[in-house]
């Protein structure tokens, strides 16, 4: 008896659409320029899938493969999250306003805010050491 199965087919099926449609190209944005300004789109990617069979004992002829039923599914979520915006060397978060489920989320919410602030206090604080030199 042959080792290949079609759940083996439909399961390579469904994984290889899912490369196809999440890459890295996905989840970090094709650049874009506006004057001297580039936006890097960043979002956030969420996949599930799967897949299951069974073969059934054939009535008629037990010399024949045995009948088989199955199926599969993926479903695949892309939430866009912020803009990295690029003026020459300055890099800001720009994050995008999506709604919170979760206090994960929440937590993962603030993590663009919180870097915008850590990146101007550390530029206030390097000023006022050149101010004092």
């Amino acid at each position: 008896m042959e080792n290949n199965r079609p759940l083996n087919d439909m399961l390579a099926t469904t994984i290889q659409q899912i490369r196809d449609t999440v890459d890295a190209n996905t989840v970090v944005g094709e650049p874009i320029m506006v004057g001297e300004v580039t936006l890097i789109p960043i979002s956030k990617i969420s996949f599930g899938f799967g897949t299951g069979g069974s073969e059934f004992p054939a009535k008629a002829d037990a010399s024949k493969a045995n009948p088989y039923g199955g199926g599969g599914g993926a479903g695949v979520k892309i939430t866009p999250v912020c803009f990295l915006s690029v003026v020459g060397t300055n890099v800001r978060v720009l994050p995008m306003a999506t709604p919170v489920e979760g206090s994960v989320d929440r937590a993962v919410e603030m993590i663009p805010d919180i870097l915008n602030k850590i990146s101007e206090f550390l530029d206030k604080k390097k000023e006022k050491s050149a101010d004092t030199i």
